[in-house]
């Protein structure tokens, strides 16, 4: 089963919050959106899950590569104007699971940045594209998030310690999946190229090795493309459901 047809996108969001396995998911996947949604005036966080210790290309021992990847995430998430980026300790790059503990600090986040918009990996996967969308570790914050969204955030019985720190249940009104089967919500983002382009530049640890520009373009035409928009124009594409 996939996801059902998009639900119309909230027009009064005034806090979104992304939550992401690695660092560069945001970026691959959203980033032209996101800096769409700072320009509207939205107050956008980042959670990650992981400092992307499995990540790059090269012999990088593996707790430089965490305290590269922060960084990188960090400048990436500037470039779009992003500037909140939380980490999550405790989770390794390559072993997520949608544990309780998982849910629990997501929750935990959602309770307190208390967005009306939760942007979050797809649960479902891909199978025309086992790599990239479909890794266990999207697949598995995507299905932690859901589950913090609903019912745990909202919940005051879920998780009582998180209430001894003071933090109140909170409804998520709206979460946008990225990365799942058949997203039909569109977003035009040819204006966030040049920002979406340096987001993922600042990632040089998984990025440097490709010919960036001409992949990124030749991507983004094609979700562009496949949606009817005129020629030259670039898009991302999302699946967008109401969780009041």
């Amino acid at each position: 089963m996939g996801f059902p047809a998009s639900a119309p996108s909230l027009s009064d969001v005034s806090r979104a919050l992304a939550v992401f396995a690695h660092p560069d998911d945001v970026d691959f996947g959203s980033a032209g959106t996101v800096a769409s949604w700072i320009d509207q005036g939205i107050d956008v966080s980042y959670l990650l899950i992981t400092r992307g210790d499995a990540g790059g290309y090269d012999d990088t021992p593996r707790e430089r590569m965490r305290e590269i990847r922060e960084q990188e995430q960090r400048a990436a998430a500037a470039a779009v104007g992003v500037q909140q980026v939380d980490f999550l300790d405790g989770y390794a790059d390559g072993t997520l699971t949608p544990t309780l503990d998982l849910r629990r600090d997501i929750t935990a986040a959602i309770r307190r940045f208390r967005p009306d918009r939760v942007l979050t990996s797809s649960p479902l996967r891909r199978w025309e594209r086992l790599a990239g969308p479909s890794h266990p570790d999207h697949l598995a914050v995507g299905e932690a998030t859901t589950c913090a969204i609903y019912p745990d955030a909202r919940n005051r019985f879920a998780f009582p310690e998180l209430l001894e720190r003071g933090l109140e249940p909170w409804v998520v009104r709206e979460v946008w999946y990225a990365g799942g089967p058949a997203p039909d919500h569109v977003v035009d983002i040819t204006g966030m190229y040049p920002r979406k382009l340096a987001a993922m530049r600042a990632h040089a640890t998984q990025t440097a090795h490709m010919d960036l520009e001409t992949w990124l373009r030749d991507v983004l035409t094609t979700v562009a493309e496949n949606a009817g928009l005129p020629a030259g124009r670039l898009a991302e594409a999302f699946t967008v459901l109401r969780t009041e």
